[in-house]
């Protein structure tokens, strides 16, 4: 097994794509919009990924957060909203937002299961401060750590209700980026002291089953690397000051904050320590690349895998998706509720 995520080309996986992946066997693989027509196309193409391995288990990840981050859209599926909505609600009511928060993500993870999807890369657990770029914006949970930290778990034990695992990102907390890593590279000149609010979260969620990393310089800790790519970010801060001890993998390496091609990227993240590299875009010839500059995934990631796939259980009950996703629009119309009374009260002074 080669340590890395792999994407797809398309709706279905090409007879190039069946022989690589059956003689490489990639830890998981990750859909996108390309990827997905409709439910029945959707769980045809996790299947024959499941078919090709001959395992339940084999990682099928997802970027479905809600708001502008969803790959999986209406008519096809409901809309789910993003995590601004509940750190909105949480204002006027905390358990509300944190129930709400809970049966939105249980209601995404029925969705994923319905068409084979068993991880999400959720929960988003960076703390927004004045200067968050709008890349982040409003897929943060708050401002404040412990917020933050709340929200997250709610929506962790939400996905697995639904037998679908989170990925807790981006670790150490890229709230403090003010550009946007898709198109740049962000540097973090904040002290020790003020990333602890960055690193509370994911120290409060350390055992999650999965996490994921931000391509950010934090100059504090690493003025050279990103910390994808640091030996010392990912070792020290991650697996012992956060204390996370999950699978941990990349964001996507063909965003711009990187450097060098595609494949030195992955083994480089992957030799500073990551259990996996993820490699989002479905190209051939650079999976193919990849695949060569990779070594066999280690032991130890390997029990990291396995040990966070053991949450995998995915089941689809429509009665239960119709009823959690009509309470979690109940439970945030109070947040709408409660401004429409304010603005009256104002206008009415």
């Amino acid at each position: 097994m080669k340590p890395v995520i792999f994407g797809l080309s398309g709706p279905i996986l090409t007879n190039e794509e069946l022989r690589l992946f059956r003689d490489v066997e990639p830890a998981g693989y990750i859909l996108f919009k390309r990827n997905i027509e409709n439910r029945l196309q959707l769980l045809a193409l996790t299947d024959s990924i499941r078919a090709l391995h001959g395992r339940e288990d084999v990682p099928i990840l997802i970027d479905q957060e809600g708001g502008r981050v969803a790959r999986m859209r209406s008519p096809e599926w409901p809309d789910f909203p993003a995590g601004g909505a509940f750190d909105a609600l949480y204002d006027l009511a905390p358990l509300t937002a944190i129930e709400a928060a809970r049966n939105n993500a249980e209601a995404i993870a029925l969705t994923l299961a319905e068409v084979g999807i068993n991880v999400d890369c959720l929960p988003v657990l960076d703390v927004r401060v004045p200067d968050t770029h709008s890349a982040i914006g409003d897929r943060a949970l708050g401002s404040d750590p412990m917020r933050v930290a709340a929200l997250g778990q709610a929506i962790l034990d939400g996905l697995a209700a639904g037998g679908v695992i989170g990925v807790v990102k981006h670790m150490p907390g890229q709230g403090r980026s003010v550009v946007d890593t898709h198109h740049d590279l962000p540097h973090v000149y904040a002290s020790e002291e003020e990333l602890e609010q960055d690193l509370e979260p994911f120290r409060t969620l350390n055992k999650a089953p999965m996490g994921m990393t931000g391509h950010v310089v934090y100059d504090i800790w690493d003025d050279q690397n990103t910390a994808t790519m640091s030996p010392y970010v990912i070792g020290h801060i991650i697996r012992k000051n956060i204390g996370f001890d999950g699978l941990l993998m990349s964001d996507d390496l063909d965003m711009n904050a990187l450097t060098g091609d595609v494949p030195t990227r992955a083994a480089n993240c992957v030799a500073a320590g990551l259990d996996l590299a993820l490699n989002c875009w479905g190209r051939f010839d650079e999976m193919v690349a990849i695949a060569e500059r990779l070594p066999e995934i280690t032991d130890a990631a390997r029990a990291r895998l396995d040990r966070a796939m053991t949450g995998s259980n995915m089941k689809f009950d429509a009665d239960r998706l119709a009823f959690l996703l009509d309470k979690r629009d109940r439970l945030l119309a109070l947040a709408d509720t409660d401004a429409k009374l304010t603005h009256g009260a104002t206008g009415a002074a």
